[in-house]
């Protein structure tokens, strides 16, 4: 039996609308935060009134974005994901997927605090699918709190910390660790690189060679 599912979030971001609306509806801008396709999904219907709302349909689920204006040049972001699951997926999808959804917030938040306007690469690897893969990262890192200074390939301070996920902070980029057991996924990490001429492929490579062994 299907179930409906809905997510809800609201966020006070330091940027104008015209900057949200360039962050969440533009190419570039989503490789700050989010991710990065290589063409739309079959069948996606995008509609937009530029820059106060974004609607993304494809298939059963929905993405809404509605943008509004504060004052003291700061915007506030109404969010919603909704839609129907097929009946194999229970509620680890809807946990794991808020959870995600609190993850890029949060980046896109430190995407307009840190790199307004910069645009951005986008990259991901994922590590080997072995029980201790987010235990054998957190110990490569040191397993670090928040504010924590930590190294591997890109260092930086990390900027959010959560069961399922960590972020960290470089001088030029926003790297996002994923922790997806519970939907029967591996360890991943997002590299949002905010050097325009970046070789996502470069990236990527860099990221599964640690990840493959990011103890030694």
């Amino acid at each position: 039996m299907s179930k409906r599912f809905e997510i809800r979030r609201e966020v006070t971001l330091a940027a104008t609308p015209e900057e949200v609306w360039r962050a969440i509806a533009t190419r570039e801008g989503q490789a700050g935060w989010f991710m990065t396709f290589e063409e739309e999904p079959p069948g996606a219907e995008i509609e937009m009134d530029e820059p106060h709302r974004l609607e993304q349909r494809f298939g059963t689920q929905a993405i809404e974005y509605v943008v509004e204006a504060r004052d003291g040049a700061s915007t506030v972001l109404r969010f919603v994901h909704s839609g129907i699951l097929e009946e194999e997926w229970g509620d680890e999808f809807e946990t794991m997927t808020a959870a995600g959804w609190d993850l890029y917030l949060a980046t896109l938040g430190e995407y307009l605090r840190h790199f307004p306007g910069r645009p951005a690469v986008y990259a991901e690897a994922e590590a080997p699918s072995t029980p201790d893969a987010w235990k054998r990262v957190l110990a490569a890192l040191g397993d670090p709190a928040e504010g924590d200074e930590v190294g591997g390939p890109f260092p930086g301070v990390v900027d959010v910390r959560h069961e399922h996920y960590l972020g960290i902070r470089t001088p030029d980029a926003l790297v996002r660790f994923h922790e997806r057991s519970l939907i029967g996924m591996p360890v991943a990490v997002g590299h949002h690189e905010m050097t325009a001429d970046a070789d996502p492929k470069a990236l990527a490579d860099t990221w599964r060679t640690w990840l493959a062994d990011p103890t030694s």
